[in-house]
């Protein structure tokens, strides 16, 4: 079952691996990400950050839905944490039980706006949040589990 989607461009960091994994009950996390994969300084950073219990599996995009659609991650309760909102919507359509994203944090860039302390968009990623709203996908934004829930359509 999947508890959450979460968009972090830190991916797994010290309030993502404790209060999140806490707060949600996870057993599992799921760093769905085509550069980490490879990339095995960040993989260690990564794994430092686990909260012990909790088993953590990092996968390409491909790979991760795939894991998704064949049902070997049922069993689990499963925290998924992308880099980028684009990665996000590529889950999330390509499965339909996903049905909330967390937006956690994506840093400034150029042709980006900021649409709170920690969420910037480009208008691309704005359109494909609206559509992904229009379809019934809850988009909150928060850092936080005790923060106050924002939903992304009302900042949009």
């Amino acid at each position: 079952m999947i508890k959450l989607l979460r968009v972090d461009h830190r991916l797994l960091h010290g309030q993502v691996a404790f209060a999140w994994t806490n707060t949600l009950g996870v057993d599992c996390i799921l760093i769905a990400n085509d550069a980490v994969v490879d990339d095995e300084i960040r993989k260690t950073t990564i794994k430092l950050a686990k909260p012990p219990g909790v088993k953590l599996v990092i996968k390409n995009i491909e790979d991760s839905i795939k894991a998704l659609q064949s049902g070997v991650t049922d069993k689990y309760k499963l925290f998924i944490i992308v880099e980028s909102i684009e990665d996000a919507v590529k889950l999330t359509l390509s499965y339909p039980e996903i049905k909330k994203i967390n937006l956690g944090g994506v840093k400034p860039r150029e042709g980006t706006r900021q649409i709170s302390k920690v969420m910037n968009v480009s208008q691309e990623e704005e359109e494909m949040l609206k559509d992904l709203i229009k379809n019934g996908i809850e988009v909150e934004i928060r850092r936080v589990p005790n923060d106050k829930k924002l939903l992304a359509k009302n900042v949009l």
